[in-house]
């Protein structure tokens, strides 16, 4: 009874964790979007940093609790905006530092040549208009445009006369204190987040390729070009059989067994016809597994897998060769994807459908049409810029057709492709995706696009995915698909 007891407890513990695994990584794929990240920072570090000057402010009571609401407001302006206008920390700690001097140079004019007005909070417009005045005047010429500064100068107008120097220095030391962490956090965090969060720059070293197909060998090697990314990075060629007997001939031979030797250790006639095609099949794959290693250094292995579901012996060659990526030639069967391809796509494991017109193997031009910034579609611009190489180009665009925003279409694609190193143009389109992709298409060696998992059985009955209706493009064609 006991041992059943703990044996249920270890049962849910291992589920919890399942689970927890589970909504750490959607979280973190949810986090990987720009906007997103950007705002969390927000949420996470403004907060705490305005209350780490609140402890500084009651340890030390000469600070003045006035430099809060400029120190907020230009925090937020720093962190909601990292590469903008105003999101340079020396021009931040320059402008509320000038402001605050401003607004104290104009508070000591008030005091000696204007009439305050009566109450202790009271102060002459002439002041205000003075340490405004001089906050433009000052910072303009300097190119320190803080639309902070304005606030500390007129803040300051509000310091008594024993606290105006310690008003000074704390506005200085504060907005010293958040570039500072601003730095570190864009530097380290910010501009490094296709390495640090993306998942997709950090994996899909290890692919497999189902060598099925007329283009297996361009499949093969665009698989081998991306493994190639990484130090790590290997290819593994995938051959499928119907029947243990035969895979375990095809194994033997390429586990080095002389000539129809292995084949007799498996229990096949070396003279009849089925071990000859077996032999030729064995050289072919050696003969592509060796012009991969050759042609682009990443190391290539042979792999033979049986069963009668060939996209479950897929998925699960995937796994015990630690694969996380499967790149599949494309198959289709009345104009949609076969239930081979289907069913890979509902797998646990990334997938790359790649459709292959002539044979190429080396892709340097390639397209990426994204609806929307997301993982898959930091996916797609990592796989381009892998494939297209440091002399390659890489373009990125989105069609926003009539009536759509133009202005917000600019800025995502600048967030999508910001992290990502390399030459790499953005481009926006009045049109509808396939006409833009008719009109551009062949003008690049390969278009990298979604596989539009994520839309509803309705929207795909109104309008089929996008990869269903370019037959009639005559370039490479590569459909991604991230496992959810």
């Amino acid at each position: 009874m006991l041992e059943e007891f703990i044996q249920r407890l270890r049962a849910l513990a291992l589920r919890l964790r399942r689970v927890e695994r589970r909504e750490l990584r959607e979280f973190r794929r949810w986090a990987e979007t720009t906007d997103r990240l950007v705002h969390l920072s927000v949420l996470v570090f403004v907060p705490l940093l305005i209350g780490l000057v609140t402890l500084l402010s009651n340890a030390v009571p000469a600070l003045s609790f006035l430099l809060f609401p400029p120190l907020a407001s230009g925090s937020y302006t720093l962190f909601a905006n990292p590469r903008g206008k105003y999101a340079d920390p020396g021009q931040f700690v320059a402008g509320l530092t000038i402001g605050a001097a401003c607004g104290l140079g104009a508070l000591w004019v008030s005091s000696a040549f204007l009439t305050v007005p009566a109450g202790q909070l009271r102060v002459a417009a002439g002041a205000a208009v003075l340490a405004t005045l001089a906050t433009g005047l000052i910072t303009w010429p300097f190119d320190i445009e803080e639309p902070s500064a304005y606030s500390t100068a007129l803040l300051a107008l509000l310091v008594q006369p024993a606290q105006r120097l310690a008003f000074l220095g704390s506005i200085f030391l504060a907005s010293s204190l958040v570039a500072v962490v601003f730095v570190v956090w864009r530097n380290r965090f910010y501009d490094r987040r296709a390495t640090v969060l993306y998942e997709s720059t950090t994996g899909d070293d290890h692919v497999l390729v189902p060598m099925r197909g007329d283009h297996a060998h361009a499949t093969a090697m665009l698989a081998a070009r991306l493994a190639a990314a990484h130090e790590a990075g290997k290819v593994v060629l995938l051959d499928i059989v119907p029947d243990t007997e035969a895979a375990e001939a095809e194994r033997a031979m390429l586990n080095g067994a002389a000539g129809a030797g292995g084949v007799e250790a498996a229990g096949v006639d070396p003279a009849d016809e089925v071990s000859g095609a077996l032999r030729e099949r064995v050289e072919r794959l050696e003969s592509r597994a060796a012009t991969v290693e050759t042609r682009v250094g990443v190391p290539c292995q042979v792999v033979v897998a049986a069963g009668e579901e060939p996209a479950a012996a897929t998925l699960q060659a995937a796994e015990s060769t630690n694969c996380d990526l499967i790149a599949a030639p494309y198959e289709s069967e009345h104009g949609a994807l076969t239930a081979y391809l289907r069913q890979l796509f509902r797998g646990r494991t990334d997938v790359l459908v790649h459709r292959s017109r002539n044979g190429r193997t080396r892709w340097r031009r390639v397209l990426v049409p994204v609806r929307r910034a997301s993982d898959v579609a930091h996916h797609m611009v990592d796989f381009a810029v892998r494939l297209a190489g440091g002399s390659g180009r890489v373009a990125v665009a989105t069609c926003i057709g009539d009536g759509g925003d133009r202005r917000r279409a600019e800025s995502m694609l600048a967030d999508l492709v910001e992290p990502f190193a390399g030459a790499i143009e953005t481009r926006v389109s009045g049109a509808d995706i396939r006409s833009f992709l008719a009109g551009t298409a062949e003008a690049y060696d390969l278009v990298v696009i979604g596989a539009s998992r994520d839309r509803s059985a309705a929207s795909r009955l109104i309008a089929p995915p996008t990869f269903e209706r370019l037959d009639d493009i005559e370039t490479d064609v590569a459909i991604v698909d991230r496992s959810h």
